[in-house]
């Protein structure tokens, strides 16, 4: 057509009616779909061939990738991990209460307690004391009596701070208590720990009391010690006895007591508040003090 042709006014009149056409039947009857997927699939190996550089550069490095930054990663994800974890269990427990229990106890408010990750670096060897040593302490901003995590539920409370560790008291210990509830009614009660890191004890519950196997028993927030809603236990047994106005009630701890070497330290909202009001109060103390002295 572009070789040889009578005119060439001719030629471009036949190229601009054929161009039409083509536009016409690709865009009212699509018959040019086909048309286009097989020129795709013919480009293909040439969109692979132009990425091949880039791939085989990226698997180069991967081979040279060293073990430290491997292990720094590993520990970064799990680390993430932990976190995102310890929301789905405040979430999950937070889901079986109604909206009007919520309302009440404004739990809601307490669902992004802020936490720093903490690793296990030593373990208690004396038996009857069920304690750790986490490798965060008062420079940390780690103070006694903060609560303790891992992925599953609720450690323990720190007893013991240093300026780079922290001593951890286990609630299997049988000098540790709990306040908790039901999730499922929101019956509150103590649970004490025995020397078993398997078992816990719920104690000063009336033979009553509408509690059942399987219950969930997250922390109640009494006494400002544990944050809300943490879970902390599951109720395994229960033992009625004739005549005695209690029933004796075992729970098995949710959290891996022997085994979690990664742990959350959590600051509530009460103490971010006090730590923020001493830094300001640090700020201006020179200039409270020159007001006094002019005075």
């Amino acid at each position: 057509m572009f070789v040889q042709g009578p005119v060439p006014g001719f030629r471009l009149l036949l190229v601009i009616v054929l161009s039409a056409v083509l536009i016409v039947a690709d865009a009212r009857f699509d018959q040019l779909t086909p048309v286009r997927s097989a020129i795709g699939t013919g480009m293909a190996p040439i969109h692979w061939l132009g990425n091949a550089p880039s791939e085989l550069s990226g698997w180069v490095a991967s081979l040279f990738t060293s073990k430290e930054d491997l292990q720094a990663e590993n520990e970064e994800l799990r680390a993430r991990l932990l976190i995102l974890e310890r929301r789905a269990l405040k979430y999950a427990a937070l889901a079986s209460e109604n909206n009007e229990l919520r309302q009440l106890m404004n739990s809601s408010e307490v669902l992004d307690d802020r936490v720093i990750v903490g690793e296990v670096v030593a373990v208690s060897p004396d038996p009857f004391s069920h304690e750790i040593v986490i490798n965060k302490g008062r420079r940390d901003g780690v103070e006694v009596g903060q609560a303790i995590l891992d992925a599953n539920g609720l450690m323990g409370q720190v007893q013991q701070t240093s300026s780079f560790t922290s001593r951890v008291l286990l609630v299997s210990d049988s000098s540790h208590a709990v306040p908790v509830e039901v999730v499922r009614n929101g019956l509150r009660a103590i649970l004490l720990g025995n020397g078993d890191t398997n078992t816990l004890e719920l104690v000063h519950v009336p033979d009553t009391a509408d509690i059942r196997e399987g219950d969930l028993l997250v922390s109640s927030g009494l006494g400002g010690r544990f944050p809300k809603g943490y879970p902390v236990a599951e109720v395994d047994r229960i033992v009625k006895e004739p005549g005695e106005p209690f029933v004796k009630i075992e729970a098995t701890p949710l959290a891996e007591l022997n085994k979690s070497r990664l742990l959350l330290v959590v600051f509530s909202p009460e103490q971010e508040a006090t730590d923020e009001a001493g830094d300001t109060a640090a700020g201006t103390g020179v200039d409270t003090a020159e007001q006094g002295e002019v005075r």
